[in-house]
């Protein structure tokens, strides 16, 4: 399924649309997808002038790849310079997500960066590129590459993604884009960050349980999502089974375009099952 299907959202009645996806790797829903879908049904109930300002989003249960899933939009509020939005995501089971958008009208400020990219676009002809679906692409940056920059935490893990064909539509297509992404490194800079992650990879994935819990992103400007876009993830902070990940997103040039914060839960099922790992 291409990510322009993804995003097709279909009307269900008033302020009610409905989108499905694919069938993933792992089986369930993928969490981006249904941030993205949620702020795409978010933004049909807006007035066309006002940008993404952000979103926080639950994941409350797992979807379901086999079944529709029912977006119900609440209209919050509406103010003179921004609009907020209350999304539900549904299936037969439930609500599987609760989200809520804010949108804001353009409006004239100091524009002032005060952190930098660790990454060089002039290199990315020579990373390796994977993909573990068919909508998006990454390519992740060797250690050596980041040395001479710093972040707070630990765990770090930073990559170039983009959609692998060009997102049609304006701009909060573009963001609903970004979001589909944004869920991908998070749990990357968690288990880095945990004692499992000098563990070998095939260890790992035989013992580890990860799920995200929640999703914060806040859209600084308008971005490209099928142009190569750094996300740098570190974990700040470990307890209670959840990993808390920021991230900063930057374009080509530099800029950095949006934040993400997210807190994974991380499970070792060695200390569930009273084993000393």
């Amino acid at each position: 399924m291409k990510l322009e299907e993804i995003f097709r959202l279909e009307p269900h009645g008033l302020d009610v649309v409905v989108g499905a996806g694919p069938k993933y790797p792992w089986g369930g829903l993928y969490g981006g997808q249904i941030v993205a879908q949620g702020l795409l049904a978010a933004a049909q109930t807006v007035d066309e002038e006002l940008a993404v300002h952000s979103l926080r989003a639950y994941f409350i249960r797992r979807g379901d790849q086999d079944e529709p899933v029912r977006y119900e939009v609440d209209r919050i509020r509406n103010g003179r310079s921004f609009a907020t939005r209350r999304v539900v995501a549904r299936q037969a089971v439930g609500a599987i997500l609760n989200l809520e958008a804010s949108f804001q009208r353009p409006e004239e400020s100091v524009d002032r960066q005060t952190i930098q990219t660790g990454g060089n676009a002039d290199r990315i002809s020579n990373l390796t590129v994977d993909q573990w679906s068919p909508t998006f692409e990454r390519a992740f940056l060797p250690p050596s590459e980041l040395e001479g920059t710093t972040r707070t935490g630990a765990g770090r893990a930073a990559a170039w993604l983009r959609t692998t064909e060009p997102v049609l539509g304006g701009p909060v297509v573009q963001a609903a884009a970004l979001a589909y992404m944004s869920d991908d490194l998070p749990t990357d800079a968690a288990v880095r960050a945990h004692p499992v992650g000098a563990e070998p990879e095939e260890v790992r994935y035989q013992v580890l349980f990860t799920a995200s819990l929640d999703h914060t992103i806040w859209f600084h400007q308008a971005v490209q999502a099928d142009q190569w876009l750094l996300h740098d993830f570190t974990c700040h902070r470990f307890v209670g089974g959840r990993g808390l990940t920021l991230g900063h997103v930057f374009d080509q040039a530099g800029t950095h375009v949006a934040t993400v914060a997210q807190e994974v839960l991380l499970r070792d099922s060695r200390h569930r099952n009273g084993e000393t790992p």
